[in-house]
């Protein structure tokens, strides 16, 4: 299946290096390159892209806006996005990730880690770094002023608390699998469950859960 991306970013020589990378990968196809939010929300409502990989920083509408636009809590159904931005500790991103923003990458990720993003975003899946998103939302669990989390509906398992520590550590539904000796739908069986408890959406909002309830290692 060939994933379709809207690509979004006010900076033309980014925004064609984004679509060069993009269209060079087997499986990717940029559907639309944009250069502010109000115009990626626009040809995304219009495309239907499968993932959105917008700047965090655009005129006319930010990222952080456009995001919300896409896929906030309000919206019955949410697009996957992606951003990306110059800066890894930056507030903007961790404003994108409360805004429905499914993970985020440095514009100097690279061809292979770009494509991840993109094919896992598609999946329903996010990326999230190590290197990066983890110490994004360590670093902001402990000072915002909104970080305490709802507690979940019902306890969480030992086993889902094991999943619950991989997934804030980066590791994919395949790493899960080999670290906890599982089989992929049962770690899926587990993710689900761990969403419905902590009402969250996707796996960024669930390292971000983590982290705010102290759960993360």
């Amino acid at each position: 299946m060939t994933v379709r991306v809207l690509v979004a970013d006010d900076q033309p020589i980014v925004r064609t290096g984004l679509r060069t990378i993009l269209d060079a990968q087997p499986g990717i196809d940029v559907v639309a390159d944009v250069a502010d939010g109000q115009e990626a929300v626009r040809e995304a409502r219009r495309l239907r892209p499968d993932v959105c990989l917008l700047d965090i920083r655009m005129p006319v509408l930010d990222g952080v806006s456009a995001t919300r636009v896409l896929a906030g809590p309000g919206v019955d159904d949410p697009m996957a996005v992606v951003v990306i931005t110059t800066f890894d500790l930056d507030e903007n991103v961790h404003a994108a990730i409360r805004a429905g923003a499914r993970g985020f990458l440095l514009k100097d990720a690279g061809p292979a880690l770009l494509a991840q993003a993109v094919h896992a975003a598609a999946n329903g899946d996010a990326l999230i770094d190590p290197a990066v998103t983890v110490r994004l939302l360590a670093h902001f669990a402990g000072r915002s002023p909104d970080a305490a989390p709802r507690p979940p509906g019902e306890p969480l398992t030992a086993r889902e608390e094991a999943v619950l520590r991989l997934v804030a550590a980066g590791r994919t539904n395949l790493e899960i699998c080999a670290e906890l000796n599982l089989g992929i739908s049962t770690v899926k069986t587990h993710l689900a469950a761990i969403m419905a408890k902590t009402r969250t959406r996707n796996r960024v909002e669930v390292a971000r859960w983590a982290f705010e309830s102290g759960l993360a290692s």
